[in-house]
């Protein structure tokens, strides 16, 4: 599958910011939808996942402040940024897979290309 991310950019601390990703072609749904981010020089890391059942899970960090929502037929995900904190600057990969949606890549699942977010305080 190819995944594509849109929504990315430079933000101020406290403002709100949209993610989408979108898979081309023509896939039966996904059974997991998710969000990682990549802050330099750390490693890749989960923000929010949902799957096809309608449960969702957003890391600690993030938790009060993002939402994860998928449109489960369109195989789309979003995620909603609020109050955006510098510490959430980073790359922001989509990632799908038919399985529980835990990052292992190809074969089990496709990246998108990422989108880079820069919050400044």
């Amino acid at each position: 599958a190819q995944l594509k991310e849109s929504g990315g950019g430079l933000m101020q601390a406290g403002e709100s910011l949209t993610l989408s990703c979108e898979a081309a072609g023509n896939w039966t749904s996904f059974n997991a939808m998710a969000w990682y981010r990549q802050a330099p020089g750390k490693s890749r890391e989960l923000v929010a996942r949902a799957t096809i059942w309608g449960r969702t899970e957003v890391a600690d960090s993030v938790k009060g402040r993002f939402t994860i929502a998928r449109e489960n037929a369109e195989n789309k995900v979003h995620l909603q940024m609020n109050n955006l904190k510098p510490e959430d600057t980073g790359v922001y990969y989509c990632y799908a897979d038919y399985g529980a949606g835990l990052g292992r890549g190809p074969p089990y699942g496709a990246w998108g290309p990422g989108t880079q977010i820069t919050v400044s305080s």
